[in-house]
């Protein structure tokens, strides 16, 4: 008789992958209901391609894990309730990609209505080093019932009640317009993404700058000859975002590198910056800094 020998080290990591795989499918369902947008966006890889057609119609989609965010948080906390039921997953996995497949009944309450689908999933898994993430996403209808009516209202009821997750992607979004506004050098896109009542504060302001700036025209003012001061400018592609608890407030930290016109110098820059907006508009932008290497560059102290 011949004994099939299998290593029991390669067994229990194959086993811990497919828990883990499946951890992360059955989590899909239930921060969906939970509402918890911010952990979902980190199950997703990159850029996921979404298929929704056999439920939808249309084509098959590429979309950024906040995009896919966004569009579910403006419709899942609009309903009374939800509730995603995961079941049979199927895990194969081959080196750094996996397939999971699981039968899914979704729950819809709104009122006296309700809207049932029910079907199965096809999930692609890829191994980013930190976890396996969702690289697409396909689900299969098989049964419908109730009425697709509910997804109206529960549209209207989260546009009216944003989630938290939905208004701080408008203040990140807020926060890069005015960024990008500067490398652009764009400065109608600049005043639109300023509250009329905004207050600029520069606690670490050097001698012959302003270290306070209230309302927005004068704003508008101080960074009028921008365009023709600056050269070629980079201010977001280190930008990282801090989170707060209000959604409305966010911490920035983003590396400033700028040439200089009218001095030719080159000004490189670390900034921290406190931002709290209301309505896509920011109405408060504490901004702190090294004052020396700015008065250098802008020619406010002698070299």
């Amino acid at each position: 008789m011949t004994l099939l020998s299998v290593n029991p080290a390669l067994a229990n990591t194959d086993s811990t992958e497919i828990a883990a795989i499946k951890t992360v499918v059955e989590s899909v369902a239930v921060l969906a209901d939970r509402g918890n947008f911010e952990a979902l966006e980190n199950l997703y890889a990159d850029e996921i391609e979404v298929d929704y057609t056999s439920l939808a119609g249309g084509e098959p989609q590429l979309k950024s894990p906040q995009a896919l965010m966004t569009e579910w948080a403006g419709v899942l906390p609009g309903f009374d309730r939800t509730r995603h039921e995961i079941s049979n997953i199927a895990v194969t996995v081959t080196g750094p990609r996996a397939v999971a497949t699981a039968d899914v009944v979704a729950d819809h309450y709104f009122g006296e209505r309700f809207w049932q689908v029910s079907g199965d999933y096809e999930y692609e898994l890829i191994d980013t080093g930190e976890g396996w993430r969702i690289a697409s996403a396909t689900f299969n209808l098989q049964h419908e019932k109730g009425t697709r009516e509910v997804l109206g209202p529960a549209s209207e009821n989260a546009s009216a009640n944003p989630p938290s997750y939905v208004t701080r992607q408008q203040t990140m979004a807020a926060v890069r317009t005015f960024l990008t506004s500067l490398e652009e050098k764009d400065m109608e896109k600049f005043a639109s993404v300023w509250a009329e009542d905004v207050v600029q504060d520069m606690p670490y302001s050097p001698v012959g700058h302003p270290k306070r700036v209230v309302g927005k025209k004068n704003l508008v003012d101080l960074y009028s000859g921008w365009p023709e001061n600056s050269g070629a400018t980079d201010f977001t592609s280190q930008l990282v975002f801090y989170p707060m608890q209000d959604p409305e407030t966010i911490f920035a930290e983003f590396k400033g590198d700028v040439e200089i016109i009218p001095t030719g110098r080159h000004y490189k820059q670390t900034y921290g910056g406190l931002f709290h907006v209301v309505d896509g508009k920011i109405k408060l932008f504490r901004e702190y800094y090294d004052p020396a290497p700015f008065s250098w560059a802008f020619g406010l102290a002698q070299n």
